[in-house]
């Protein structure tokens, strides 16, 4: 599947974007640990969180729609033994944190999965630490085969700052004997502390980088209204900066500060981004949000703490970096390579069939702008990210920007051409 992008102007209008992949994941997972009914308004059902959603309803999670817009979810305790295989799809989050959930949950015996992408991509890290609170499991990536054992709790240091190890840890922690404790180099996304500090669940933040967790059998039931997807939004945001003429709002994104440092990039870059309506709910904050395209764009780095912050953001900042004024760098970020495709390699590839001028480094890439862009023909790798950027880039680029495999869009965003058409109108 195919999409074929012309330059444009004037972007303009308010969209929601699709609601927060993360926070659906979480709220899907988790609603199988509360004693009670679970209410998660505006879900997102792409491709991967569905892959959640089959994975909890074949182990004996039901679910319901109430309407078109809240799915009612109806936990299950025990926890059925009898599954055997669980399709995780494309998504990381789905196998990692099911690990975490099924590790210390003695009788179940289970075979997580998924496809060629997944299958190459690393579970050793989070394989490591749970054996190391007794939990059985078979391979360092997909297929993981995990019975389901009693676990001791440990003090882990994880040398990657990966919120979905980190996650891992601490659901397994739910089921361990005594405290359990994860710390990573620098603060991943924290949405999994928040949604169990809002369960009731025997949660600390030590500092900033450590969090640790005490058994607990129930939690509390929850209602969520899913905010839209920093992530997802960023697509737009970069895309107002780029296009001339460009006033987009974005309502209800998510604004948590682990994940909002995009907007720390946008004001190096010298962009404004104005908030209004903002709201917190289940301890998550979100705001609408307004972009025009600014007269100049300065270029940014990237690195250190910042870069968890905004890890799936860098493909389509990337882009950004080839109309900033100077030399971009982004470093500290090699945890790009073992995304849904290797993502440095990507974008060193895609921009320069553009005309960029792009290096890549071990850990990042090296950019310089501003440079016009021409079309060419682009290979998505079968990554959403990639195929989501590369389409922005033809709206900038001169003659007809084709991008290949498409088709997983549909994993994050399954509305993205509906609302770049709505925006172009």
């Amino acid at each position: 599947m195919q999409w074929e992008m012309t330059a444009k102007k004037g972007l303009r209008g308010a969209i929601r974007p699709p609601s927060d992949k993360s926070l659906t994941h979480r709220s899907i997972l988790f609603s199988a640990l509360a004693k009670g009914e679970c209410i998660v308004e505006n879900p997102l059902m792409g491709e991967d969180c569905l892959a959640s959603l089959r994975a909890m309803n074949a182990l004996g999670l039901r679910h319901e729609w109430i309407d078109e817009q809240r799915l009612r979810l109806l936990s299950f305790f025990p926890w059925t033994s009898s599954v055997h295989h669980l399709d995780c799809g494309n998504s990381g989050t789905s196998i990692r944190l099911l690990a975490g959930l099924i590790a210390g949950r003695t009788g179940v015996d289970a075979t997580l999965d998924g496809d060629a992408s997944l299958r190459k991509r690393p579970m050793k890290r989070v394989a490591e630490p749970l054996r190391l609170m007794g939990a059985s499991i078979e391979g360092d990536q997909a297929p993981l085969h995990i019975i389901g054992q009693s676990l001791h709790g440990i003090d882990y240091a994880s040398t990657v700052a990966s919120a979905q190890v980190k996650s891992a840890i601490l659901l397994a922690g739910l089921t361990a004997e005594g405290v359990t404790r994860a710390s990573e180099p620098t603060l991943s996304r924290d949405h999994t502390e928040r949604m169990l500090a809002a369960m009731g669940a025997p949660i600390r933040r030590l500092n900033e980088t450590t969090v640790e967790v005490e058994r607990c059998d129930k939690l509390n039931p929850f209602e969520i209204n899913v905010p839209g997807d920093i992530s997802s939004a960023a697509f737009w945001l970069v895309a107002a900066c780029l296009v001339p003429g460009s006033e987009i709002t974005l309502t209800e994104v998510g604004i948590n500060p682990t994940r909002s440092g995009i907007l720390d990039v946008l004001t190096q870059v010298g962009v404004e981004v104005e908030r209004s309506n903002e709201t917190v709910g289940l301890g998550e904050p979100r705001a609408d949000l307004t972009i025009r395209t600014p007269e100049r764009l300065s270029p940014f780095v990237i690195s250190g703490d910042l870069v968890p912050r905004l890890i799936d953001e860098i493909p389509i900042l990337s882009l950004l970096a080839t109309q900033c004024d100077g030399v971009s760098e982004i470093r500290d970020a090699q945890e790009l390579r073992v995304k849904e495709s290797n993502r440095i390699d990507a974008m060193v590839k895609g921009l320069g069939a553009m005309g960029a001028k792009v290096e890549a480094k071990d850990d990042g890439l090296i950019i310089e702008g501003p440079n016009p862009l021409v079309g060419a023909t682009i290979e998505s790798n079968l990554d959403h990210r990639i195929a989501m950027t590369f389409a922005i880039a033809g709206l900038i680029a001169e003659g007809t920007t084709t991008i290949d495999g498409v088709e997983t869009v549909s994993s994050s965003y399954p509305d993205f051409m509906n609302h770049l058409n709505s925006l172009c109108n």
